[in-house]
């Protein structure tokens, strides 16, 4: 899991993103090893809207992360992700990785 601030600075300095109507999320690979970072700003909503949106990008990452690969992963909440359905938002996140490259090719 991600934590520092520093962590976070470097996946979004140096990694690559790519947006979805209900999310942002950056990546920089990273051999050896997955981290995941989750964020919501204020503009996402109160403190119960911004904490159900991590939950739900949780969720997802527990979900695909077997098909990713490795590499340091920083999901950004973006307002409409709280409301949305679950099987939109999947396939807004599915969308989202395989924009950057982020999946594993099936062999």
């Amino acid at each position: 899991m991600l934590k520092a601030h520093r962590e976070f600075g470097l996946v979004y300095n140096r990694g690559k993103s790519a947006h979805s109507r209900s999310c942002v999320v950056f990546y920089l690979p990273k051999d050896g090893e997955k981290k995941v970072g989750y964020t919501a700003s204020k503009k996402v909503g109160n403190a119960v809207i911004r904490n159900r949106s991590k939950r739900r990008m949780r969720a997802l990452w527990r979900e695909f992360q077997d098909t990713l690969i490795d590499g340091h992963y920083v999901f950004v909440a973006k307002s409409s992700l709280h409301s949305i359905k679950y099987s939109t938002l999947q396939k807004d996140i599915n969308y989202v990785l395989k924009k950057l490259n982020a999946k594993k090719t099936a062999s």
